[in-house]
């Protein structure tokens, strides 16, 4: 049994998805060395996806958007797939356990769009992300592909809670981080060099950390014509296996995922999004 997922989105440089691909054109690197590709998937594995909901107060009306959208959203999952609903403020809760079932999760979304005392005042996005990665990784089973969505304006501070942690989460959790930001939220600026900022008070950036897991964050002016739409994202990326490397020492361990030259050919211009390793303990 393989013991290595990557899970990978291919798009050309317009952001239209790459369908249709094989096993046969994928390369996948592990700390530089070719690895055989044991097990290939997309449609037939089984998805476990996390929507993570920003309830307070300046997101409420996106909430009730997708709400309105979910039932129709969710007919781009598969029959097998299964997803839960976690809802956080200042504090978060799972709101929905993992479930087939597309109109209890329907019904969970108009509810998340009322208020709930219980979550705080503010938002902490960075230990909700922490959270939902510890929830997926304890709940979601052995196999099949993970994921998160979160829905969040990207507004706040992060107290002692830096991304490095987020990533490391998602990393041990073998989970993609996917976002949609609504809203004023936008992606902060880089910091520049010369520039001091206290290390214990950090910018939200859910746009960073998708890239840094291998998912996608989008800007959405729209959040019903957004969450149907990275809920079919989502469910269409390549799931490629293979196995660690005998002898391998803890640690990090850096991969990197290509196009065939066959396949590269054929879509010069695509772009692979995939998380850039995983760690050995």
């Amino acid at each position: 049994m393989s013991n290595v997922r990557i899970d990978v989105q291919v798009t050309e440089q317009d952001g239209s998805l790459v369908t249709g691909l094989t096993k046969e054109d994928f390369a996948i690197f592990d700390e530089g060395k070719p690895q055989p590709i044991l097990y290939f998937g997309r449609e037939a594995e089984p998805l476990s996806l996390l929507l993570l909901v920003d309830v307070s107060g300046s997101t409420r009306q996106f909430v009730e958007q997708i709400a309105t959208v979910a039932r129709d959203s969710l007919r781009y999952l598969q029959p097998k797939d299964r997803v839960a609903v976690m809802l956080f403020a200042r504090r978060s809760r799972v709101a929905l356990q993992w479930t087939d079932d597309r109109g209890a999760v329907a019904s969970e979304l108009k509810r998340a769009a009322g208020l709930d005392p219980t979550l705080g005042a503010g938002t902490s996005i960075n230990e909700a992300l922490i959270d939902a990665a510890k929830y997926v990784d304890s709940s979601a089973g052995e196999t099949g592909r993970r994921a998160v969505l979160i829905l969040t304006d990207n507004l706040g501070l992060n107290y002692k809670n830096p991304d490095p942690p987020v990533v490391a989460a998602f990393t041990a959790a073998d989970t993609v981080l996917n976002a949609i930001v609504v809203g004023k939220g936008r992606r902060p600026e880089a910091v520049s060099g010369n520039m001091y900022q206290n290390p214990d008070f950090t910018s939200p950036d859910v746009f960073g950390l998708s890239e840094a897991t291998g998912g996608e964050a989008v800007k959405a002016e729209r959040a019903a014509q957004a969450f149907g739409r990275m809920i079919e994202r989502i469910r269409t990326r390549y799931s490629l296996h293979y196995n660690k490397p005998e002898g391998a020492a803890p640690g990090f361990r850096r991969v990197e995922v290509m196009l065939s030259p066959t396949a590269r050919q054929r879509h010069a211009q695509a772009v692979l999004r995939y998380r850039k390793g995983y760690r050995i303990q």
